[in-house]
């Protein structure tokens, strides 16, 4: 079987190395990909841009490709798997209608409503004055969100009331139409990312990530700075409340609204300190770097359920096997993200860091000859499992210590929430 896996993140990285270690897998073609995707052996980056769609359907034709998987949310948001199809290109990832559970804030939180799952109250506003005068009125702590795709850094959870003022009058000066203003719902994220076809849906195991830049989950919002995998915090019996509560009435309400949702269904949960899990977001792709963390720990081979899931036979596959271990994962990013930051910067340490059981997955790195170097804001994720969390943090810490790059910068405390309770 050969796949395309699109994009060039991390999250991609992780999905081109686990489909590899099937042994039904033959190869994998990355566009564009990265410089790890460029030195894994059996995978090979092609030079085209995610929403390309045309140059991809002519790389799947002219390698005989099997499967296309959709990495990021920009191409399924334009429409990349409404165009393969018309190709007669079997893709895993939703439609474009689909895509709007991440592209559009407000058109989620009208099927939340409509599919009576829970979730924090709102209001949407398209113009600054009405948002504001909405927020002096609520007062804070308050959470704004940009309506459309901002690279997971659309979210503004502002404590004050100045704050979330400012926050609005900035988001509509970056050229967002749409806000949605919400409450603030206290207790602690967690993300579940589910397989789905669009009739049968398959939680994968739970993730925590820390998405802020500084220790102590501090600072300014990132795409993610780390996770860990398979979180305590999910019981067995949350996990059949989620199912029961969130995912199946969403996939029921897309299937209502006449959408055929196939891919991943990527539920961001707030768990309340009563242990009631609500929607803070959905996502219409695996998350990044939780799926760092998730597949590692996958025993099911990953292609059985991606095209289980293409072909809309996801009911007919077996239980999802995991490994008895844990997973966590460290990203190492470039000095100065999420802001400016150079790139460039020549990576060492990467073999002897995968000698020191872990896996290291490239996000923003590319090939420059025979050197690895950095082209981007989180550079690496650094994977490890253990028998227990102290073991896979230990040798995720360790593994990491061994590369190095100019201004290199992660955080020292990723699965810190396992113990501050």
């Amino acid at each position: 079987m050969k796949v395309l896996v699109v994009g060039n993140g991390g999250r991609e990285h992780a999905i081109a190395w686990t489909l590899l270690r099937s042994a039904q897998v033959e190869q994998v073609f990355c566009t564009p990909g990265n410089g790890g995707t460029a030195t894994t052996p059996n995978c090979q980056n092609v030079a085209i841009a995610v929403d390309d769609f045309a140059g991809i359907a002519r790389t799947v034709k002219e390698n005989q490709i099997d499967l296309v998987v959709v990495g990021p949310e920009l191409p399924l948001s334009l429409g990349i798997t409404d165009y393969l199809e018309q190709e007669n290109i079997l893709v895993f990832g939703p439609n474009r209608t689909g895509a709007q559970i991440e592209a559009s804030k407000s058109w989620a939180k009208d099927l939340m409503i409509e599919a009576g799952i829970p979730t924090a109250q709102s209001q949407t506003f398209t113009d600054t004055q009405s948002a504001q005068d909405y927020i002096v009125q609520q007062g804070a702590p308050i959470v704004v969100k940009a309506d459309g795709l901002a690279a997971g850094k659309g979210v503004i959870v502002a404590t004050t009331v100045e704050e979330a003022l400012k926050a609005v009058q900035e988001l509509f000066e970056e050229g967002f139409s749409k806000l949605v203003v919400e409450e603030f719902l206290t207790g602690e994220e967690v993300s579940v990312l589910a397989l789905t076809d669009g009739i049968t849906i398959r939680p994968l195991a739970p993730a925590q990530d820390h998405k802020r830049i500084g220790e102590g989950d501090t600072g300014k919002n990132t795409g993610g700075m780390g996770a860990y995998a398979s979180a305590p915090l999910v019981t067995p019996e949350l996990m059949i409340k989620i199912e029961q509560e969130i995912l199946q009435p969403t996939i029921a309400t897309l299937n209502k609204r006449g959408i055929d949702y196939r891919g991943v269904l990527y539920a961001g949960l707030m768990i309340t300190p009563g242990g009631e899990p609500k929607i803070l977001e959905f996502n219409c792709r695996f998350g990044d770097p939780e799926t760092q963390a998730v597949l590692p720990l996958l025993d099911t081979p990953l292609e059985e359920l991606l095209l289980a899931c293409a072909q809309q036979k996801l009911s007919q596959q077996p239980p999802i096997k995991w490994k008895s271990a844990k997973a966590v994962c460290v990203v190492a990013a470039s000095g100065g993200y999420p802001d400016a930051y150079a790139k460039g910067k020549i990576i060492t340490g990467i073999e002897s860091a995968e000698a020191q059981n872990a896996v290291v997955f490239h996000a923003g790195t590319k090939l420059d000859g025979e050197q690895i170097i950095t082209d981007g804001g989180r550079v690496l994720g650094v994977t490890a499992l253990g028998n227990n969390f102290d073991d896979a943090i230990a040798f995720a810490y360790q593994a990491i210590n061994l590369i190095k790059f100019e201004d290199m910068y992660y955080r020292q405390d990723i699965g810190h929430r396992l113990y501050d309770s």
